[in-house]
């Protein structure tokens, strides 16, 4: 294992944003679907978070709590300044049908998630992710597939939400497809960052980054995920929820 195999798994990972935006694009799913789609893929993240990150981060003690607290705050003010730019609305679930949110948008585009703004939404998310995955093979040697399921799954229905609002704010298929295929470029070389940090610099051991990355993946599933799932999927997101947290942990007892 080296650093261009970690890229290749970072970029694999990401990979499902290109499924959902093809997704989105080919069958245009109802917001219902999206909601369910995306409760599962939280569920699969808050097990990655509970069997993958937290045991891992608390051997380092006292750091760990100091790491999820910064990871935290780190993508909460993050986050305000993404919004402020515009992409407040990355993974808001655009309704179908007339007199929706997606009429709102098509009338004044100005009110929808820019590009711009959605791109840098996405590294935000997806970048610690990327990290970890990286740090994982360099001190294990091997991929959690676990984690890598749980940060795929995740990632298609974020690539859904934002491809149905920049289709609604007047986006070309071209131009959406070229912003994911570019987002594939950070999480692989956010990967191979981690993957070169626990292998070539001594006393790095992974167990602060991953409680960074807890805090910060807590924060995001919070702030921006469960609410537009149980928001458009309904009371049944709880248990495709459940069934996704079950399923990433099934994956990361059987390793």
């Amino acid at each position: 294992m080296n650093a261009a195999a970690a890229a290749l798994w970072g970029a694999l990972a990401a990979s499902s944003l290109l499924v959902g935006a093809w997704l989105a694009m080919a069958y245009r799913p109802s917001s219902r679907i999206i909601g369910l789609v995306m409760g599962f893929g939280a569920g699969t993240l808050i097990s990655a978070v509970a069997y993958e990150l937290v045991p891992e981060a608390a051997k380092g003690g006292a750091w760990a709590g100091l790491g999820l607290g910064i990871g935290a705050l780190t993508f909460f003010f993050g986050d305000r300044i993404v919004e402020r730019g515009g992409g407040a609305d990355r993974k808001r679930i655009v309704p179908s049908g007339a007199g929706t949110d997606r009429d709102r948008i098509e009338a004044n585009p100005s009110q929808g998630s820019t590009g711009t703004a959605i791109f840098l939404g996405t590294l935000l998310d997806g970048i610690p992710e990327s990290l970890i995955l990286g740090m994982s093979l360099g001190l294990g040697g091997a991929v959690s597939l676990a984690f890598l399921a749980a940060v795929f799954l995740s990632n298609l229905p974020e690539a859904m939400a934002a491809t149905a609002s920049m289709q609604a704010a007047g986006s070309s298929r071209g131009r959406i497809l070229g912003m994911w295929l570019w987002l594939l470029v950070a999480p692989a070389v956010a990967a191979a960052l981690g993957y070169v940090l626990v292998s070539h610099l001594s006393g790095v051991d992974g167990a602060f980054a991953q409680a960074f990355a807890a805090g910060a993946m807590i924060t995001m599933l919070a702030d921006t995920m469960m609410p537009e799932a149980f928001e458009h999927g309904g009371a049944v997101v709880g248990l495709v929820t459940a069934l996704g947290f079950a399923l990433a942990a099934a994956l990361s007892a059987a390793e």
